[in-house]
Formats: C-alpha cells, sequence, structure tokens
C-alpha cells in the first residue's frame, strides 16, 4: 500500500510538549486536519460513550452502572505488542479484498502505547540502535507503524467514522516527530554551543546563529576512514568524530522523519545544526565573523592577524570540513533520495564559503601598501588551491547524477562556488600586482636630500631588497598573477617574457638609479664611492643569498653589479690614497747629485703625517659593515701604502737626527700606519696613536 503522508492535526500543542519536554526547541508547526473535526482527547469521548464502537457491550454497561456503581479499576498499562499486531492486521486488512476493522479504543491504546514508549525511552542512548539484523529500534518501528496508521485512517472514505481516532493518532503522530526531531538535534549538536548556550553566551559566534546548535568538525584525519564525518581537527579543544553507531542513528531517524512526510523538518534541523557547527568550529580555530565595513576601517596590525587567522580557517574549511561534511550528509541521508543529501551539502558549502570570501572581499577593498602584499598572497593560494577541491565536489556530483538520470541542481550550484572563488581569485591577483608596481612609486617619492652618515646602507636599500628577497619566495605565485594581471607597457613587445621578472628588474634599475642620485649627496668623492659600495654589495649579497631571487634577476646583472662594485673601489683608492702616495715618491726629495733636501723632506713628513691624521679621524667613522667588504678594502689599502711608507722611511728616516728631531717628523711606524688602517670603516673616529718606540 502506497503511504500516504498523515495530515497535521490541530488538536497537538507544540508549545505545550515544549513544557513537557524541559523546554526544548522545536521546528514542527502545527497539524492542520479536516476543518469540522472536534479537537477532543479520545478518552474524553471514550468515557461519554464508547456505545459507537460496540453496542451490545455499552447495553450492558449501562444497566450494571445504574443498579450498583463499580468501584474504578487501575488501568492496565497497554501492550505495544499485541496493539502492534492489531493495527498490522488492520493496515494489512486494508490492502486485502476483506478489510479489518479497527475500534477507537484500540485506536486510542494504541496511541498512548507509542507515548509510553517514548516516555520510558527518555534518557536511553540505545533507543536509537539498529538491531544485530539490520531491524528498526522499538521506538522507530512504533513511530513508523502509527504513521501508517495515522495516513491509513485519512484515507478512510467515510472521514466521520475515525474522527476522534485520526485526531488522536496524528496529535501523537506530531509528538512523535517532535521528539524525534528533538533527539536529532541533541545527537548533531556540539558541545561548545551547547555549554555557551546554557551560559546565556549570546555574545559568541554561536549565540547570533541559528536557533539550533552546532557539531560540526570534529577530530582531523580522513573523513572517510573515522566512519562519519562530522568535522576535521584544527582546534585544539575539538571534539572526537562521530562513531559509527552514530551515523547510523542519525540516519534511522532522518529515515523515519522522511519516511512520514516530515523531510522537511528534518533536513531543516540538520541544515541549521551543521551550519551553526561551521561557526563554532570556525570560532574554535580563532575566526571571527567581520562587516565588510569593519575590515575596511580596521588598522593593518589587526588586520594581518585576522588575515593569518582567516588562512588557517579557510585551509580547514576546505581540506577537511567540506569532505567531512560531504561524508556526513551522504551516510545520514543514504536511505533517502542521493540529490536530498547532495543538496544539504551545497547549502552548506555556499553558506561557507560566502561567509570567508566576504572577508576576501574586504581586504581587497582596504587602502593597498606594500606590507600587505604577501598576506594577500597567502589569501590569492588558499583560493586559487580551494578550486581543485570544489571540482572534485562537481565532479562527484556529476557522476552521481548521470547514474541516476535525473536533473539536479547541485552541480549547478557548486559551479558557482567556483565561479565566485575565481572571482574572488581575480581581485585578490590584481590588488597584489598593483602592490608590487607600487614600489616603483615609492622609490621615486624617496626623494631625500639628507646623506646617510659614514656612507652606510640605505634604509631604502635594505628595504627593498628584503622585501624583493621574501616576494621571490612567491615566485611562482607571483609569476601566475602577473601573467593575469601585467602591465602591458613592461612586456607587450615581447611575447616570451616573465612580466613579474621585468616588473622586479624594473625596480631594481629604479633602485640603482636612486643610488646613484643619493650619492651625489656627499660632498666627498671618496665617501660617495664608500656609500656606492656598501649599497652595491649589500644588493649583491642578497641576490646571491637568495636561489629565488637570483634566478629571477639572472647571472648577466649580476656581473654587472660586480664590475661596478670594482669600479667603486677603484675610485675610492684614488680619491683618498692616490695623493698619499704622491707624498712617499723620492720625486723632489733628492737632487740630481744624490743629496736629501732635507726641507724637502720634513714638509713631505708632514704632509704625510696631516693627510693620515685626516683620514684616520675622518673615515674611521665611515661605515663598512659589510665585514668581507671591510676586509678586502683595508687588505687592500695596506697592501699598496705600508710597503710604501715602509720603503720611504727606510731610506729618509736616517736623515734626521735622533730624539726630538726625529719624533717630530716621523710620528708613525709601519706598524702604526697598519693599525691605523685596521680601524678605518669602524664608524668610530679616534686621534692618531703615537709612535711606537
Amino acid at each position: 500500500m502506497d503511504r500516504i503522508p498523515p495530515q497535521k492535526s490541530s488538536s497537538f500543542s507544540p508549545a505545550t510538549f515544549r513544557e513537557e519536554r524541559l523546554g526544548r526547541n522545536l521546528s514542527l508547526g502545527a497539524i492542520k486536519i479536516s476543518e469540522h473535526a472536534p479537537a477532543v482527547r479520545v478518552k474524553e469521548e471514550a468515557e461519554e460513550g464508547r456505545g459507537g464502537v460496540d453496542n451490545a457491550g455499552a447495553g450492558e454497561g449501562e444497566g450494571a452502572a445504574g443498579e450498583e456503581a463499580a468501584p474504578p479499576e487501575e488501568a492496565a498499562e497497554p501492550d505495544l505488542a499485541m496493539l502492534s499486531a492489531e493495527v498490522d492486521a488492520f493496515l494489512a486488512g486494508r490492502e486485502g479484498d476483506a478489510p479489518t476493522s479497527i475500534s477507537e479504543v484500540t485506536l486510542d491504546k494504541f496511541a498512548s502505547a507509542v507515548e509510553q514508549e517514548m516516555a520510558q525511552s527518555e534518557g536511553d542512548d540505545d533507543k536509537w540502535a539498529v538491531g544485530e539484523n539490520g531491524e528498526a529500534a522499538p521506538l522507530l518501528a512504533a513511530i513508523r507503524r502509527i504513521s501508517a496508521l495515522a495516513a491509513a485512517l485519512t484515507a478512510v472514505p467515510e472521514g466521520s467514522k475515525f474522527t476522534i481516532g485520526v485526531h488522536r493518532v496524528t496529535g501523537v503522530l506530531h509528538r512523535a516527530m517532535a521528539f524525534v526531531e528533538d533527539e536529532f538535534h541533541t545527537m548533531l549538536e556540539d558541545p561548545r554551543v551547547a555549554k555557551a548556550a546554557q551560559n546565556g553566551d549570546t555574545g559568541s559566534a554561536t549565540g547570533k546563529s541559528m536557533r539550533r546548535g552546532p557539531s560540526f568538525n570534529h577530530a582531523g584525519g580522513d573523513p572517510a576512514s573515522d566512519g562519519g564525518g562530522g568535522g576535521g581537527g584544527g582546534g585544539g579543544d575539538t571534539p572526537p568524530p562521530f562513531p559509527p553507531e552514530t551515523v547510523d542513528r542519525l540516519r534511522a531517524m532522518a529515515d523515519a522523519m522522511i519516511a512520514v512526510g516530515y523531510m522537511t523538518e528534518c533536513t531543516q534541523v540538520f541544515l541549521v545544526a551543521r551550519r551553526n557547527a561551521l561557526d563554532a568550529s570556525l570560532q574554535s580555530l580563532g575566526y571571527e565573523k567581520a562587516s565588510i565595513d569593519d575590515v575596511v576601517r580596521m588598522a593593518w596590525e589587526s588586520l594581518e592577524s585576522d588575515v593569518a587567522t582567516w588562512i588557517k580557517a579557510f585551509h580547514h574549511t576546505i581540506n577537511v570540513g567540506l569532505s567531512a561534511e560531504h561524508d556526513l550528509c551522504a551516510r545520514v541521508f543514504a536511505g533517502c533520495d542521493a540529490a536530498v543529501g547532495r543538496a544539504i551539502f551545497v547549502d552548506l558549502a555556499r553558506c561557507a564559503m560566502l561567509q570567508m570570501l566576504n572577508f576576501t572581499e574586504a581586504v581587497a577593498m582596504t587602502k593597498r601598501t606594500a606590507e600587505k602584499l604577501f598576506k594577500v598572497l597567502d589569501m590569492y593560494e588558499a583560493v586559487r588551491d580551494a578550486a581543485p577541491v570544489i571540482d572534485a565536489f562537481i565532479a562527484a556530483c556529476s557522476t552521481t547524477d548521470a547514474a541516476a538520470d535525473e536533473p539536479d541542481t547541485t552541480t549547478d550550484a557548486l559551479t558557482d562556488i567556483k565561479t565566485e572563488l575565481a572571482s574572488v581569485r581575480s581581485r585578490l591577483g590584481e590588488s597584489a600586482a598593483a602592490i608590487f608596481c607600487d614600489l616603483e612609486s615609492s622609490i621615486r617619492a624617496d626623494a631625500s636630500k639628507q646623506p646617510v652618515p659614514g656612507g652606510a646602507v640605505h634604509p631604502l636599500t635594505r628595504y627593498l631588497m628584503n622585501y624583493l628577497k621574501f616576494a621571490c619566495e612567491y615566485k611562482n605565485t607571483l609569476e601566475q598573477v602577473f601573467h593575469e594581471h601585467h602591465r602591458t607597457d613592461i612586456d607587450a613587445d615581447d611575447e616570451g617574457s616573465d612580466p613579474f621578472a621585468a616588473q622586479l628588474m624594473e625596480v631594481m634599475e629604479l633602485l640603482h638609479d636612486n643610488l646613484e642620485a643619493k650619492s651625489r649627496l656627499y660632498k666627498d668623492p671618496a665617501l660617495c664611492s664608500i656609500f656606492l659600495m656598501n649599497n652595491g654589495r649589500y644588493m649583491l649579497q642578497k641576490i646571491r643569498g637568495s636561489p629565488e631571487i637570483n634566478a629571477v634577476v639572472g647571472e648577466a646583472w649580476s656581473r654587472k653589479r660586480s664590475t661596478d662594485l670594482r669600479q667603486y673601489h677603484k675610485n675610492y683608492q684614488r680619491e683618498t690614497w692616490s695623493r698619499v702616495l704622491t707624498l712617499l715618491r723620492d720625486d723632489g726629495v733628492i737632487t740630481v747629485k744624490g743629496s736629501v733636501q732635507k726641507p724637502v723632506l720634513k714638509e713631505r713628513f708632514k704632509q704625510f703625517n696631516a693627510a693620515m691624521d685626516e683620514i684616520q679621524r675622518t673615515q674611521g667613522a665611515w661605515v663598512v659593515s659589510d665585514e668581507q667588504l671591510q676586509s678586502e678594502l683595508r687588505v687592500s689599502i695596506a697592501a699598496v701604502v705600508v710597503p710604501a711608507y715602509r720603503s720611504f722611511l727606510g731610506r729618509f728616516s736616517q736623515s734626521f737626527s735622533a730624539g726630538r728631531q726625529a719624533e717630530k717628523y716621523i710620528k708613525l711606524s709601519a706598524e702604526d700606519l697598519e693599525a691605523i688602517i685596521d680601524e678605518l670603516f669602524d664608524g668610530n673616529a679616534v686621534s692618531m696613536p703615537r709612535r711606537r718606540n
């Protein structure tokens, strides 16, 4: 016999039942039936006149009551098994040639027996357990039986025959469905949400969510291997996964609700619970919902932390949460049309993705600044890598749809999610490309007229080179971004060029030109060369120390900059030490006849001492922070100057009489000169030491 979903009776008050069931929140509405049906309890009607059911028995009862009132007997508990047999016989008879009748008393007793079965199962964890041979639990069997009975009664042609019975049976059926719904929700509920509700925590994500509490996201791992899905890990306090027996019970309850025509209520309870569960899961990972306006107004220090949390939560949702929800939907609704579970999953996926993608939209709308690049790229990668996961779900749904040979909208809905992902990814990529290109503006805007003390590495050089080095760790992603959002003025004429590499080289050349301009702020040409050496060496070291940026820049650029560094070195040597070496030449000190001109010699030593004092005072304060470069400079200076001074000193020191005259003009020994050179470029100005004895 085809089951006809029973009409819902207005004789049952959901509000009353909520009070009886400890205030639990139910979603079932009032049951409706024909307008002429009175809303009275069966037992009350039966007491007034049972003759309509059994005329002979009623007559005898009235006579006995008139003679002597019999003492009231304690009502016997209804025997569910015996009553079930009568109901089954009535249902079977309606399908046969000789319909079997059933009394209003039996209907009332059976309804009471079902109520008693529900009351006795209160608090029993095994009331939904499936038997060893797959048979339904007694409570579920009773609910299914009363559902079939209600359908049969409402289908009786002479509808008034079972008017009272219909009200009684459908009322209990509605109560039973409310009971199942409440138990269904309780089994799905996440303990974190229940605790928050008990504590009156309305400020949490769960307090703002829909009326049912979440159970989303249980411990991590392969959802297919834990026997039930329900979410994955990521939060430190994540509950354990649903065990297989729990999923079996959820499926049994879902099957019962759907079988009696309560599919809408069943799917709504499940969907609300899982959507709230998703909120609880994300909150356990530290992710809080924020409006677009809040994100746009947020300071970057706070937003940067929120972006990191979003990335963690998004990875979890895509790689664990959705798979677990897909598995759970498929298992719980395996007993009905597969499209039901798919539709619920798609709704969950859409809600989850839209909630999280709204955040990325807001971030893309914030003011573009250089420090945001890497978080934007992290978000871009997360969104990009989510597409294959959605593709896998689309493929799975497409396979199922093809097997069922039925049209289904779930594939289209998942395709919409993929389209939204692509749109968000495009906006993030556009933002990342624009931020990187804005480096050019930052370099051009840095036109400070104050030279860096000591010719040290300029802060702009440090910032940009570290920025570019870090950017090249995203080399593959940035190449992808620039291919999608490249500037046509850079690579339009070169079909084989890499737009990202071209943009990076543009930035490098701008930095080089900027440093050349800044070097001209130094009045001392030697210090100008030190500044260029420091900055050039810093750039080269950063490039050679990073395989990623070195691969982008190329060896040719590095060789060119190495050549520049050697030229800067030569320029420094020429500007500082060529004049010193001129003082140590014999020209003008020795006459044609070979005699020493002491006045000239004295002047030479005076000039040499003054030059060294000036070099020590000024260049001791200059800065060469790269130890290798500092050592190379000192060694190259000493290799030229110290031998020349030692030779000059050896030839002419005897020209002065020992004592005061020698000390007056010969203030430095060769060792003193070496010591002075070894103290250059330390950033400390010191006085020339006395001659060592």
